[in-house]
This record gives structure tokens, sequence and C-alpha cells, in this order.
């Protein structure tokens, strides 16, 4: 299975930051149109993508049923819930996340510990394993008239983390690498029964969660 990410053009002006999933015998499933666009420092993402309006979705494949969202996708408790309640057993985080350097000295190791425990927490919480695929490496943009920015040092270590939230495999920080683990599909039954946090759900009283603000 392939999750591919690339640049979608739908019409001219619109631009989706897309991932297309392609089954082990080359069927193309189905496509993600990342939902949330973020706009932060060296990430303008607004001025190329429109959000994504395909909403959250699992496919059946041959090993099992798997979801994927995108990079700022993974800060979202309701994009993981969505995508488990349509019965990912996994889901698939192609990232690419990383420290501007003149910060990392001071706040480095607690971004990277908010992001690693928010993605084991959908994992927790969804009784679903989570894989992330994040960038390694230093990209730094041309010089421009106000001159050159630091850049972005990825930090990698991508990693695939059990129901229970356990990380099972690690990739390193500042190498391109294959990182590999084993995903038992009996343990998300397993999880989902012994921690029922979807059947215990009250969904009568979640009113307002499709609000920007509640007064």
């Amino acid at each position: 299975m392939i999750i591919a990410s690339l640049f979608e053009k739908r019409s001219a002006g619109i631009y989706h930051n897309t991932a297309a999933i392609i089954d082990a015998d080359g069927k193309l499933l189905g496509k993600y149109r990342k939902m949330h666009v973020p706009d932060d420092p060296l990430y303008h993402e607004k001025f190329y993508f429109t959000p994504g309006d395909l909403g959250f979705q699992a496919w059946t494949t041959a090993q099992g049923k798997i979801g994927v969202c995108v990079c700022w996708d993974q800060w979202y408790p309701e994009a993981a819930r969505l995508t488990a309640l349509r019965g990912a057993e996994i889901i698939f985080y192609p990232t690419a996340i990383g420290w501007h350097p003149s910060e990392k000295k001071k706040f480095g190791a607690a971004q990277y510990s908010a992001w690693e425990t928010i993605q084991r927490s959908h994992a927790i919480a969804n009784g679903c394993y989570v894989a992330a695929a994040n960038r390694v490496g230093h990209e730094v943009p041309p010089l421009t008239a106000s001159g050159r920015s630091d850049g972005i040092e990825f930090w990698g270590q991508s990693f695939i983390c059990g129901p229970d939230g356990e990380v099972i495999a690690k990739g390193s920080m500042d190498r391109e690498e294959i990182v590999i683990g084993d995903v038992e599909w009996d343990r998300v039954n397993e999880h989902r029964t012994h921690w029922p946090f979807l059947r215990d759900r009250r969904v009568d009283a979640y009113a307002g969660l499709e609000k920007r603000m509640i007064d």
C-alpha cells in the first residue's frame, strides 16, 4: 500500500494538499484532501491551498481499514475521532514539521514532545494504531530582498504507536529511513472492547462542537 502526497490542481486557482491512497494491488482506493490548512512562519499554506472538502474517511485494504490525515490535521482530536468512527484501525499522518533553528534550544524539546504526545493520545482515545511519517533535513529558502531565513530543521523521528499509545517503532532525527513495525489488527478490537471510549461517548451532550466558539 502507498500513501502518496501530492499538490492537486483542481482548477485554476484552486489547489489542495492531497494524499492518494493506493492499495497493494495498485488500485486507487481514493484520496484525502487536507482539511486544516495552517498559516505559520514559513508554513504559508493558506496562500496555496484550499481546505479539503471530502471529509474524514477510511478505506478497506487487504490488511485492514486505514484512515489518512495530513500534517496540521494531526493536532485536531476531532479529525482523529471522525476518522476512527469511519472504521479506521490505523491512521496515517504524512507530515513535514520541525524547528525554527533560533527557537530550538529554548522550545525544541517541548515542541517535539507535544507533537508526539498528541498523536499517541489519538491512538489511545480511539483504540487504533497511528503512524506518523515526518521529514528529515534542514531546508533554507532562497535569499530574498528582506534577507535569508534560517529555514526549518525537520525533526524526523517518524513513529508507529499502538492502541495503548506505546511507540512500537521509531526513526532517527537526521537520516532518511524506512520505519517498520508490526501491526496486530486484533489489538484494535481488543482495546475498543476493554477501553470502550467509543461506546461510552455522550453523543447526546456534544452539541456545540460544530461552532467556532460557544458564548
